[in-house]
């Protein structure tokens, strides 16, 4: 029999329809991969006997003819998703022994449609960073290496854990959540698809809150059928969530192979970089060239705002972090250190459940928030936001379908070489994919190649507002031109 850990979704569907195999012989073989690969640090909690018993279930409405879109994929979920009765705390001693009694919506919705869980997914703490160094439970190791090297390498962030155990067949898919690129750049890095939808399109409800405003589920899957397949059962409308969209959710899957004849695609010059490395631009050209082969018009396009985008960023984010933080007091759930008095308890349980990043921002976010600095920072931050989404509006309205870009300026790079720089060196990771978050709009990142030492690149496509499907359409294009990549297995 194959291996089943190496069957894309759409495959493992098909598998089961024909009873190739069945959900539970599945389960148990994606099981035991998780057990051989403890050393990535990609699962925090991991939930066997659910499975299996999931499986059971899937086994027999299959016997009946009963089949639901998901029925017995095997799903890693990102510990930012609350899974009622199960481990759920953000990657953050503060939440430590937080199972919650209720199910987010994006997970219920999986459920619904026969999906089971394999574990939560490690992440950086409150989904702040770009590396999964900021986890409470360590960093994710990226089942990547360079070669010839056995040096560790980050597995991006803030969704670490989802990328790294979809390339390391350690689950079919993966849940996963972007702020400011935190689905999009792990995908880069580990040679996965990921896809951002338009803010809206999936619920928030159930999800721990970073930004508000920026947050937005979406999956990591190994192929774009994939992930197409993933989003469509996670997307929909949620009345607990009052910013989500009340839209119908299109068959991604039937947008994937359409092609790209009559599309046009823009390519922004403000993205083009001083300093960007020459494999980067190299990928982008052979990107542009892929769409055009394929029947895409190519166009020049301008974003001006794009520089802003970035600091811009880094205000408002952290602004909403530290409002929603707020809630994390050491009374009502999660850790409590005691102190003399009710203040002295929250500085104390505080002081300890939070990591050095997330008490970065809380410090920022508490800053720009403040009475003297709230118009200087803040209030400007948002009027800058206002701008770079027209600067999308305006470029769509010409006539452009999707803009392409690079997903990432690098490849992986190792884990703790950036421990000691600035933190702005971070931060500056997400400079391709901060712009989409701050316009509210759909962006997915598709594996296009390897640089010279044999790591992942990946390319950007943003598109407009709630058509994922042309950018589905787009990303197949890519995929088909660059193929597909796995790392070789060390773990």
């Amino acid at each position: 029999m194959t291996d089943l850990t190496g069957l894309t979704i759409a495959e493992i569907r098909d598998g089961l329809r024909r009873k190739d195999f069945s959900a539970t012989e599945l389960a148990r073989a994606y099981i035991g991969a998780i057990e051989r690969a403890r050393a990535l640090n990609a699962f925090i909690a991991e939930t066997p006997d659910r499975a299996l018993a999931a499986a059971a279930q899937s086994d027999a409405r299959i016997a009946r003819g009963d089949i639901r879109p998901l029925e017995g994929v095997p799903l890693g979920i990102k510990d930012l998703f609350c899974t009622e009765g199960v481990h759920s705390q953000a990657a953050s001693h503060i939440l430590n022994g937080f199972r919650p009694p209720y199910e987010s919506t994006v997970t219920a919705n999986l459920w619904r449609d026969g999906a089971l869980m394999l574990g939560k997914l490690n992440m950086d703490e409150f989904a702040m960073g770009s590396s999964n160094e900021a986890s409470y439970y360590g960093p994710v190791v990226n089942p990547w290496r360079a070669n010839g090297s056995d040096e560790k390498l980050v597995p991006g962030g803030s969704s670490g854990g989802s990328a790294a155990a979809v390339a390391a067949r350690l689950c079919a898919g993966a849940t996963a959540t972007d702020t400011g690129g935190s689905i999009r750049q792990p995908a880069a890095f580990t040679a996965t698809v990921g896809i951002k939808p338009t803010y809206g399109r999936c619920s928030r409800w159930g999800i721990v809150a970073f930004a508000s405003s920026l947050d937005q589920a979406g999956p990591i899957a190994r192929t774009v059928r994939d992930a197409a397949i993933m989003l469509r059962s996670m997307a929909g409308h949620d009345p607990k969530d009052t910013t989500s969209a009340d839209l119908p959710v299109p068959d991604y899957e039937a947008a994937v192979g359409a092609g790209m004849k009559g599309l046009r695609v823009g390519i922004p010059k403000e993205y083009r970089l001083d300093g960007m490395p020459p494999v980067i631009e190299t990928l982008w050209e052979q990107g542009r060239a892929w769409l055009k082969a394929a029947g895409a018009e190519i166009v020049d396009v301008s974003l001006p705002h794009t520089k802003y985008a970035l600091p811009a960023y880094y205000i408002v984010a952290p602004a909403e972090a530290s409002s929603n933080l707020a809630r994390y007091d050491g009374v009502r759930y999660g850790l409590r250190v005691p102190g003399d008095d009710l203040v002295a308890t929250y500085e104390n349980t505080r002081a300890a459940g939070f990591g050095a990043e997330v008490k970065r921002r809380i410090l920022i976010g508490t800053y720009v928030l403040s009475a003297g600095y709230y118009d200087a920072y803040y209030l400007r931050a948002q009027k800058v936001r206002t701008l770079i989404k027209r600067d999308f509006e305006e470029c769509f309205a010409a006539g452009v379908d999707a803009i392409l870009t690079p997903a990432t300026p690098s490849a992986a790079f190792a884990i703790g070489s950036k421990a000691k720089a600035s933190p702005v060196e971070m931060y500056l990771n997400d400079i391709f994919t901060v712009t989409v978050n701050m316009a509210g709009l759909p962006g997915i990142a598709v594996p296009a190649g390897l640089d010279e030492r044999g790591l992942p690149l990946g390319l950007q496509l943003i598109g407009r507002p709630f058509d994922e499907e042309t950018l589905f359409r787009a990303a197949q294009v890519i995929e088909d031109a660059a193929g597909t990549f796995a790392p070789a297995r060390w773990w």
